[in-house]
């Protein structure tokens, strides 16, 4: 196949989000966006000429009626108090990071999704990212152009060594989109054009990110796909209208749903935008390999270290400690210390070794390593287990077995789940391949595994069905994509519940040829309150076949408090569309909290299913998120602290506590009368007598007097 170009190492990317004050100090320039009113061109000239020493670093037009300026802090204040400006936004910077990297005979290619004979041809997609590797020769020939709002210019290029930490998260998702050479992408000739968003080391910011997607949008691209977000559940964040803005313009937008799962609430923004096609990860049917002392009946987990080979062995062998003269044909047993892991495997490989288990016997848990892939490669695996697992190892002389597990499909463990909070929209959408896929790197290719991963094959997929419906509308494209995703079921054939899959798995051959659209299938109702409450929301059905069809819901099983009303019969003819209510009316009698599930539509022997969610009295929601605490941009004596809210707080107080000891050190806020979103504020530098790593307990009343609260890292810097 391609064994020869793969780079022996993967990982899950994550996108989070953090305020950028980085080093500087509150009397140095900073960065903020500002939205404005009138024209942000003449806006933008008004705040030179209100001081010259403002840099304006970017003017947005298209997707957001805003300035990014930078200058110090009393340059700022003059600014802010300018009767045009609307609304201020710290810089907020994405940052790409590692996590649970794993590599396996179970991977998965962007070309396994579909067997069409479409390819994408004539739909121009953006990808907003680290930028591309224009020069990988399965990228060559798609590779159209772009910009790089990093370093303003022309020149999209990944990082490279010489210019800061390298990157190739862009790389991987433009292979997925659209290789075409020795690997192929899901529309191996669909157009590419990279936006560098994201600079050395991944990391980005929210200005960039916003003045790609403008970029993307003049350059009148399809299709935006966005492998990025933070970690903030709400559906109102600058790029998140940026995106809706970008649907109104019609541009279709693909946002990967976030790897924070598998908690419920953990999708972040820009993915919780109401118009966008959010995606899950979709883990694919693979095997995993245990240890298995059949003397003792007892089963040992393995976590593979990063760029290990996948554990081969096949026979029987002795684990033996590396302290033994003897290690031919056995597994080694090593003890975590100041001798690097590669280093230990390197000794462990010439002594005749089969494999290399490291545990760390000073923590209980099992971690995870790497083996450093730039010397002479490793051939054995290299794996770690708890410290337990190794005390057993060495109070035995068995032989050990390795045994192999079927993992069935199912959604990664690791991929955010909805809903949205505020709207109660659910999400994601779709789900589509997102663990272990291989696509391009810089010089090669590299199995990676993320929803970052799996919102690209989406994005190649709604360029298969743009080629093969030309006529249709992105709406129709979209929806036809949802209608025909196919559900992931669980354990006895229960399906994943829709705040995990939404729609389900992508089915691009039943997109292709659907005779049925379901415009707004995903049905939120919202919550419900009171002793009797109704809430309708609308779907339209749509017949794209050439003969007439008729369609009937089945509805789920009654339950308690809870009546659907739904229509008995829908006949259509070839072409016609209609609308239909949907109603639910829920009773005190109801089980509180948050319901889910299927309703079921009917068009002969086809079956489409419909997810839907509604709250009845309360859920359990977070309260707050993002709480964070920064040198004021504008203020030089001040910090500014800000927090997303999704519901309405009578008091709040935040408590600091020592992150070892969890001893108490002080109050570090009390305030009053805080509104649902983005609640932001200022403290005297003088009142905030802390500096350094804390837990920060966030305790809050609700306006029903009911007290809850949060837990978050907290970081002060006190540098002037």
């Amino acid at each position: 196949m391609m064994g020869k170009y793969i780079i022996l190492f993967a990982c899950v990317w994550i996108w989070i989000i953090v305020p950028n004050v980085g080093e500087a100090s509150v009397f140095e320039e900073q960065t903020v966006i500002i939205e404005v009113e009138g024209d942000p061109h003449e806006q933008a000239e008004k705040m030179k000429k209100l001081d010259p020493f403002v840099e304006v670093i970017t003017v947005y037009d298209t997707l957001l009626q805003g300035v990014a300026i930078n200058g110090k802090p009393q340059t700022l204040r003059k600014l802010f108090a300018s009767p045009f400006v609307r609304a201020i936004h710290p810089t907020q910077t994405y940052e790409a990071i590692y996590i649970d990297p794993t590599f396996s005979e179970d991977a998965v290619l962007p070309s396994d999704v579909h067997t069409t004979s479409y390819t994408g041809k004539g739909v121009k997609i953006g990808v907003v990212d680290t930028g591309i590797d224009y020069t990988h020769p399965d990228l060559r020939a798609n590779y159209q152009g772009g910009y790089d709002v990093v370093d303003f210019d022309d020149d999209p290029m990944e990082t490279h060594e010489d210019t800061g930490i390298p990157t190739n998260h862009g790389t991987h998702v433009a292979g997925i989109i659209a290789a075409n050479g020795e690997l192929t992408g899901v529309a191996p000739d669909a157009q590419l054009y990279a936006y560098r968003a994201l600079g050395p080391g991944g990391q980005g910011t929210s200005i960039q990110v916003i003045a790609a997607m403008e970029a993307a949008v003049k350059d009148e691209v399809d299709i935006i796909n966005l492998s990025l977000g933070n970690t903030i559940n709400g559906p109102d964040f600058p790029t998140s209208l940026a995106v809706n803005k970008a649907e109104e313009l019609g541009v279709m937008t693909v946002i990967a749903n976030g790897n924070t799962g598998p908690e419920h609430w953990t999708i972040g923004s820009p993915a919780t935008a109401s118009q966008t096609l959010s995606v899950g990860a979709l883990d694919n049917a693979h095997h995993i390999a245990s240890l298995y002392d059949p003397t003792h009946k007892k089963t040992i987990h393995m976590q593979k270290m990063i760029g290990s080979i996948p554990w081969n062995v096949t026979k029987d062998y002795p684990v033996q400690p590396e302290e033994e003269e003897d290690l031919y044909g056995t597994i080694v047993l090593a003890k975590r210390d100041d001798i690097p892991f590669t280093e230990k495997a390197r000794i462990a490989q010439e002594a005749g070794a089969v494999a290399l288990i490291i545990y760390d016997d000073t923590s209980e848990d099992n971690f995870q390593g790497a083996i450093d892939l730039t010397d002479e490669p490793i051939h054995i695996p290299v794996v770690s287990i708890s410290k337990k697992d190794a005390e057993h190892f060495l109070q035995t002389s068995s032989l050990i077995e390795t045994i192999y597990t079927e993992v069935p499909e199912r959604v990664a463990t690791f991929s955010s789940r909805g809903p949205v909070t505020l709207d109660w929209t659910i999400k994601p959408d779709v789900i589509a391949p997102g663990a272990r896929i291989i696509s391009t790197v810089p010089g090669g290719y590299a199995e990676f595994q993320g929803t970052s991963m799996a919102a690209p094959h989406v994005t190649g997929g709604l360029a298969l069905l743009k080629e093969a419906h030309p006529t249709w509308t992105q709406a129709q494209l979209k929806a036809a994509l949802q209608t025909t995703a196919t559900l992931v079921k669980a354990e006895e054939s229960t399906p994943f519940l829709p705040i995990e899959q939404g729609m389900g798995n992508m089915n691009i051959e039943e997109a292709l040829h659907t005779p049925t659209i379901i415009h707004e299938p995903l049905l939120s109702f919202g919550m419900f309150k009171g002793f009797k409450d109704t809430h309708t929301t609308t779907i339209a059905i749509e017949n794209v076949s050439k003969t007439s069809l008729t369609y009937h819901f089945s509805v789920p099983k009654q339950v308690k408090g809870v009546h659907w009303r739904v229509p008995m019969s829908v006949p259509l003819k070839p072409g016609e569309k209609k609308e239909l209510n949907i109603q639910l009316d829920v009773i005190q009698l109801a089980e509180k909290g948050m319901h889910q599930g299927y309703l079921t539509l009917h068009e002969g022997e086809q079956t489409y299913h419909l997810p839907y969610l509604f709250v009845v009295e309360e859920a359990d929601q977070p309260t707050s998120m993002g709480f964070d605490l920064y040198p004021s941009p504008w203020e030089e004596k001040m910090f500014s602290y800000q927090m997303y809210l999704t519901e309405q707080i009578d008091t709040c107080i935040v408590e600091l506590y020592d992150p070892t000891t969890l001893i108490h050190q002080g109050t570090l806020l009390e305030t009053e009368q805080l509104t649902i979103g983005m609640n932001e504020g200022t403290l005297e530098k003088e009142d905030v007598p802390f500096e350094g790593t804390f837990i920060a307990v966030i305790q809050m009343q609700r306006t029903t007097g009911e007290i809850t609260q949060e837990i978050v890292p907290l970081t002060i810097d006190q540098e002037e």
